[in-house]
């Protein structure tokens, strides 16, 4: 059992399992400003995982350029990328299978890129192979029959260049983070991160003037936000930070190609969104897609 979570992939997959159920944990909190959720999540993320962390932090040191890739991190992935993906959706009415998830597909491309440009990670003529037959499948498993509907008014080039910023920003912080754990403990990791994700977050709350909102949390979505931290939000950072610490970005950011597959899966079940024979089909080939990228990048 030990051997099975010191396996990386295995444990990228479970963080992208429990990122499948995010959406309905915090379903009843959209009544909130993005920003609130987002700055409440690390807060209480925070305070739950400090008293674990008091020990790794004696005689703590991190080099200047990995503090700024865990603040980079804090800044693009917690805070920008989430407030740029919910603007593109807002841009479109929050229509599904519109240009917003067309184009966050896109994400593993950064992802490969900076991990090229800052890990100097190699990648093979097969990997790419299997890494875009895997995309390809997470587009059908996403857009049933490959249909997108462009049709969604007068904000749809502002969404997309929105959605493309969020794909920037989650793709890039992978490399970040991975550069930041390569040398650091995956806990003290997570707890810089979600220290500078709430003071980053605070400052954006304000610089949107959503203050208000801080003091009208009531007591149910108080819970709400200690039952995500305790499942999706920080348990699920752990866990996809002790995977990534071990996998290389070039395979990660393709393994979190489960989460999109399980989410549709979650709502076929629980509000019966039934899937078509094509992403049934795309999501067989996804799986095995992504064990072949796996096995691409094994030394042999």
């Amino acid at each position: 059992m030990k051997k099975i979570f010191e396996n990386g992939p295995f444990l990228i997959i479970i963080a992208a399992i429990l990122w499948a159920l995010d959406g309905i944990i915090r379903r009843s909190l959209y009544v909130l400003p993005p920003i609130t959720i987002v700055f409440f999540e690390h807060l209480i993320g925070l305070v739950i995982l400090t008293p674990f962390l008091l020990k790794d932090l004696k005689g703590f040191k991190i080099k200047s350029k990995e503090f700024l890739a865990i603040t980079l991190v804090s800044l693009l992935s917690s805070v920008l990328g989430t407030l740029w993906f919910t603007t593109a959706l807002l841009k479109v009415n929050f229509i599904s299978f519109s240009v917003v998830f067309l184009i966050q597909k896109l994400q593993p491309i950064f992802a490969i890129f900076f991990a090229k440009i800052l890990l100097k990670e190699k990648t093979t003529k097969k990997y790419y192979i299997w890494a875009g037959l895997a995309v390809v499948a997470a587009f059908f498993v996403t857009f049933k029959n490959g249909a997108v509907n462009f049709k969604t008014g007068s904000g749809t080039i502002e969404a997309a260049l929105y959605a493309l910023g969020a794909a920037f920003a989650w793709g890039s912080s992978t490399a970040f983070s991975r550069y930041a754990l390569i040398n650091n403990k995956d806990k003290v990791v997570t707890g810089l991160r979600f220290a500078m994700g709430t003071v980053i977050s605070l400052i954006f709350v304000y610089i949107l003037n959503a203050q208000s909102s801080l003091v009208t949390i009531n007591f149910s979505q108080a819970l709400r936000f200690i039952v995500i931290a305790l499942s999706t939000g920080m348990v699920g950072l752990l866990i996809y930070y002790k995977g990534l610490k071990k996998t290389e970005v070039k395979v990660s950011t393709i393994l979190e190609l489960t989460f999109p597959v399980l989410a549709i899966f979650i709502d076929m079940f629980l509000y019966k969104t039934f899937l078509s024979p094509t992403q049934l089909i795309a999501a067989a080939a996804l799986f095995i897609y992504m064990y072949k990228v796996v096995q691409s990048t094994r030394v042999k």
